[in-house]
C-alpha cells in the first residue's frame, strides 16, 4: 500500500508539472492582459485541484487496467490455441482472425460512444443547429467510423500492408465528400475526427495495435503496434460527412414526397 501511495504520488507531481503551465498562462492572460480578477477564485482553485487529482487517477488507471487489458486480449484472441493453428506456424491466413476484427469494432465502437470529448461536441453542435443536427445520430456516425477504421487498422496489422495506402485512399474519399457534402456539417465532421483520439479511445486502441504486433508472426511492434488512431481519426470524417449526405438525401426525397 504504502508503494501505492508513493507511485501515486510521483503521478500526481508529474501531472502538476504538465497542467501548471497551462493554468499559468491563462491567470496571466486573465490578470494582465484582460486585466480583470479571476471569477469566483475559490472554485476556481478546487476545481483546479479537482482535475490534477483526477487526471493523476486516471493515469493510474491506465496504467493498472486499461494498458494491461488490452494487450491480454490481443494476445488471447491471437493465441495459437485460439485460432487452432500449430504454435510453429508463421504464415497465418488474415481470414483466421475474424474474431479480433469483430472485438476491435466493438471496442471502437463502445469507447468512442462514451468519449466525453464526443459528447459535448454532439449536445453543443445539436443546440447551435437548433435541433437540425442530433446528438445521438452525431454520436451513432462517428462510433461507427471508429469501430470501421479500428477494425481495417488491426488487417493492416495482421495483413502487413503499408500504412500510407489506406490513409491516402481515405483522404482522397474525404476530399471527394467535402465537395458534395453540406457546407454546415463540413467543420464539424473534420472535428469529430479529433474528439475520437481522446481519454478513453486512445488507451485501449493503442495497447490493441501493440499487443497484435507482438504477437502476430512477423511484425514489429515499433513499426506496426502504431497507426491505429490515424485510423479512429480518419473514418470518422468519412461516416459523418456520409450521415449527412444521407440526411440530405432522405429530406430533399421527402419534401420532393
Amino acid at each position: 500500500m504504502n508503494s501505492w501511495f508513493a507511485h501515486f504520488a510521483q503521478v500526481l507531481v508529474e501531472t502538476c508539472k504538465d497542467v501548471l503551465p497551462i493554468a499559468a498562462i491563462i491567470i496571466g492572460f486573465q490578470l494582465f492582459v484582460i486585466r480583470k480578477p479571476l471569477p469566483n477564485p475559490v472554485k476556481t482553485c478546487v476545481g483546479f485541484v479537482y482535475v490534477l487529482i483526477g487526471i493523476a487517477f486516471f493515469l493510474e488507471g491506465l496504467n493498472m487496467a486499461l494498458f494491461p487489458l488490452g494487450e491480454l486480449m490481443a494476445k488471447q484472441l491471437t493465441s495459437p490455441a485460439f485460432l487452432g493453428i500449430a504454435p510453429d506456424t508463421l504464415n497465418v491466413p488474415w481470414q483466421k482472425y475474424g474474431w479480433v476484427y469483430l472485438f476491435a469494432a466493438c471496442i471502437g465502437f463502445a469507447t468512442t460512444l462514451a468519449e466525453p470529448s464526443l459528447l459535448a461536441i454532439a449536445v453543443k453542435a445539436e443546440a447551435i443547429s437548433g435541433g437540425t443536427i442530433h446528438a445521438f445520430g452525431l454520436r451513432l456516425a462517428v462510433s461507427c467510423g471508429v469501430a470501421f477504421g479500428i477494425a481495417l487498422g488491426t488487417f493492416r496489422i495482421i495483413s502487413g500492408t503499408e500504412l500510407y495506402y489506406y490513409i491516402i485512399a481515405g483522404y482522397v474519399v474525404v476530399l471527394i465528400q467535402t465537395a458534395f457534402a453540406p457546407k454546415l456539417i463540413i467543420g464539424l465532421a473534420y472535428d469529430s475526427g479529433g474528439v475520437t483520439t481522446s481519454t478513453v479511445t486512445v488507451p485501449l486502441v493503442t495497447a490493441l495495435g501493440i499487443g497484435l504486433a507482438s504477437t502476430v508472426p512477423g511484425r514489429n511492434p515499433l513499426i506496426d503496434g502504431f497507426g491505429l488512431i490515424a485510423f479512429a481519426s480518419l473514418f470518422p470524417i468519412i461516416s459523418v460527412l456520409g450521415y449527412a449526405q444521407i440526411a440530405g438525401w432522405r429530406s430533399k426525397r421527402a419534401a420532393q414526397s
